[in-house]
């Protein structure tokens, strides 16, 4: 369900990227999938670009099993709250992650071209004021249904990874904290029920 699951919330990707965002080694991942694919769950696009995707019938086995899973729990009272609180602060993280790309110049909006070093710092600093009230949705999360705890962990990595010199992992690239941020918003979604509006 790992492998299923988390191409659901990242969409279509390649397996070294799955396999990271999965927590597992590439191997263990390529043998899921090949048994989700012969199972019609998903299906591989060859060449340069290609990667995997969920099918129809993938998608609709995900949700079947997430419901289940969040039933058996018996954590969707706990993971409803959790999103609550998630929706309170995504807006500020979507205003964070502009800050990052673009900075005032004159009163106009310029692309960020990160030579402004004070800038750049407070933004950042608020990335980390920011993180540290996530940490709370994070953990109501992962007490309810553990593996949301890896969302914490891919969170904590990228910010760590963005406060040493690796400026792409705030909002940037796949691994960054805006893209982790976004798949957990998806997983909540699904996990929940609730249609992308």
């Amino acid at each position: 369900m790992l492998v299923l699951h988390t191409l659901r919330c990242m969409g279509f990707t390649a397996l070294s990227r799955l396999a990271e965002t999965a927590g597992l080694p590439e191997a263990d991942a390529e043998s899921e999938l090949i048994d989700l694919a012969v199972a019609g769950l998903v299906t591989r696009v060859p060449g340069e670009f290609g990667g995997w995707g969920l099918t129809e019938a993938g998608r609709a086995a995900d949700a079947e099993r997430i419901s289940a899973e969040l039933d058996a729990a018996g954590a969707r009272a706990a993971v409803t709250q959790a999103f609550d609180g998630f929706l309170v602060l995504n807006p500020e993280l979507l205003d964070l992650c502009t800050a990052w790309q673009l900075r005032p110049v004159d009163g106009v909006a310029t692309m960020n071209d990160h030579t402004d070093a004070a800038y750049d710092a407070r933004v950042l600093d608020r990335f980390v004021e920011f993180d540290q009230r996530a940490d709370v949705v994070c953990t109501a999360l992962s007490r309810a249904m553990p593996r949301f705890g890896r969302y914490r962990t891919r969170l904590t990595d990228a910010l760590t990874r963005a406060r040493s010199g690796e400026l792409d992992y705030l909002t940037d690239g796949m691994a960054s904290y805006h893209a982790v941020w976004f798949q957990l918003h998806e997983d909540l979604l699904v996990t929940l029920g609730i249609p992308r509006g």
